[in-house]
């Protein structure tokens, strides 16, 4: 401890030691006086913070500042427009669908319509009657070899596993998809109890660490894998080869957060260390990928198989496409997941910088199934930051079928974007194992303000494709979606994405810039 800090603390002790002598009542100044004293004395004493170290007591300020700021920012200083990873706006949007409240705004748009970046949609001179629509518009998965096709809502719930979040959370998420009608994707943390309590359709999601169906070398397990395909209330199966929010990046489930309960989902040891690896075991090239979920379709008895995938490299994803076109194994569905990210707690690094953005990467899918002339063959969902029925409509421009919606979904039971989710300290009872904290969401009230989001934003993306002169949202195409390039420049996505024609990779009319990696990929090997 500094010198000066150690003369001031025995000074300090001295005078109040010689006033209490000669006046008593000086001893009740201790009462609000010591503690502050006390911390005063332990700023002093410790060596992390040089800040506290150096001003005693005052240096605290600086770290209750810090907690407090993202609070401040975000109720008293961010404009509706402001906010991230979702803007106010769009944060009120799903709050009020969920609630049943107004939704509608006043005075006009508050974004910068000249501004780089923005876009719109353009609509038709002669809409359709929005009244006459179908309000449900769905979408069937399964191709020729599956034998459980499944009916699916163009808006889904999007992966997120049990453990990130609460129990409640999950029942309300799941109850709300009983009550609507669409789909719920477990996460990569296996079936849990809570998935299945509501009745709700279940994806259920199989990733690098086999929870659920894996045996005690951490290895895919047939028989477990069997059993629980075979519950009524799985519909569809997806293999996680990578995820937005951390794609590349495995998994650590610490000892300490490995309960009994979790480890009897996950089929593992409980108080144990966990690890997800961040490749797969059960196979190791493009060719024994699609003989997997082959494999994974017979002991599902026909269910409807695929994959989710981050885009990294793009010639691994070419090496796909030619073994699903050498091998004559097609995945039932594609889920193309954005490195905007998601739910997932990650290392920063991982979800700022890298994976392919939504949009280029699902022009990039659509185009080379189109490309290799197999698009037909499986369906194409979006998964990344879909929030409104026009985030709907422009990722199905740019090629999607339909899409799931993480954020937007947890923002529907009360997530008020406060950013602690990789804390255990989520207030809203969300993203936590908390006990207190997720005993203030009440599954019976959530699961309807699910519902009702997921209704209200499909009426909207069927009110757009009206206004759009379309009868089905499947209808859009990139010309109709146009953004700002520039202050004077609009570009259609059409331009910004220009398609891709059928079968153009099979005749080698392919474009310069991808003709050397195309030339390079085998299905027997990523790179």
């Amino acid at each position: 401890m500094a010198k000066r800090f150690l003369v001031l603390a025995i000074s300090s002790l001295l005078l109040i030691g010689v006033l209490g002598y000669f006046f008593h009542w000086v001893w009740w100044l201790f009462v609000p006086v010591g503690p502050v004293v006390l911390m005063g004395i332990i700023d002093m004493l410790q060596t992390k913070h040089a800040i506290m170290r150096n001003y005693p007591v005052v240096g605290r300020m600086r770290y209750w500042m810090e907690d407090l700021r993202p609070k401040i920012y975000q109720y008293f200083v961010e404009s509706d427009t402001d906010g991230s990873p979702v803007n106010r706006i769009d944060r009120s949007t799903i709050y009020q669908r969920a609630k049943r409240e107004l939704n509608s705004q006043p005075f006009g748009t508050q974004f910068n319509v000249y501004a780089e970046g923005y876009e719109w949609m353009a609509h038709s001179i002669q809409p359709q009657d929005f009244e006459k629509m179908d309000k449900d518009p769905r979408v069937t998965i399964g191709g020729h070899e599956c034998l459980q096709p499944y009916s699916a809502s163009i808006l889904n719930v999007s992966a997120m596993s049990y453990g990130s979040l609460s129990a409640n959370a999950v029942e309300a998420l799941n109850g709300g998809a009983c009550i609507g009608g669409f789909a719920h994707n477990t996460g990569e943390g296996g079936i849990s109890p809570h998935h299945l309590h509501q009745g709700g359709d279940i994806i259920w999601q199989v990733g690098t660490g086999y929870f659920g169906c894996r045996n005690e070398q951490g290895r895919f397990d047939d028989n477990l894998f069997a059993e629980k395909a075979a519950l009524p209330q799985v519909k569809m199966i997806e293999l996680k080869i990578s995820q937005g929010a951390k794609p590349g990046h495995g998994g650590i489930l610490p000892a300490a957060k490995n309960t009994p309960e979790i480890a009897a989902i996950r089929h593992v040891q409980p108080h144990t260390t966990v690890f997800s690896p961040p490749y797969h075991t059960a196979f190791s090239t493009p060719r024994e990928m699609m003989q997997f979920l082959a494999h994974m379709r017979k002991l599902s008895k026909g269910k409807p198989v695929g994959f989710k995938l981050c885009i990294g490299q793009p010639r691994e994803f070419f090496a796909i496409c030619k073994a699903m076109i050498v091998t004559g194994i097609y995945p039932d569905f594609i889920t193309i997941d954005g490195g905007e990210g998601g739910t997932g707690a990650a290392p920063p690094e991982f979800s700022n910088s890298v994976g392919m953005p939504l949009m280029d990467a699902l022009a990039f899918v659509h185009d080379t199934l189109t490309g290799f002339n197999i698009r037909n063959k499986m369906k194409v969902l979006a998964s990344g930051k879909i929030l409104t029925g026009y985030h709907i409509l422009r990722a199905m421009a740019l090629g999607a079928d339909a899409c799931n919606s993480a954020r937007a979904m947890m923002m529907a039971i009360g997530c008020i974007q406060a950013l602690q989710c990789n804390t255990n300290k989520c207030p809203t009872g969300v993203a936590t194992q908390d006990k207190w904290l997720m005993g203030g969401l009440v599954v019976e009230d959530k699961k309807h303000r699910v519902a009702n989001y997921h209704r209200d934003t499909i009426e909207s993306a069927m009110e757009l494709t009206a206004a759009a002169g379309l009868t089905s949202p499947h209808q859009i195409t990139r010309s109709h979606i146009f953004r700002r390039v520039f202050m004077n420049q609009v570009r259609s996505f059409e331009e910004i994405y220009p398609s891709t024609a059928s079968g153009i990779f099979l005749e080698g009319l392919i474009p310069d810039a991808l003709k050397k990696e195309l030339e390079v990929v085998h299905e027997d090997r990523w790179n």
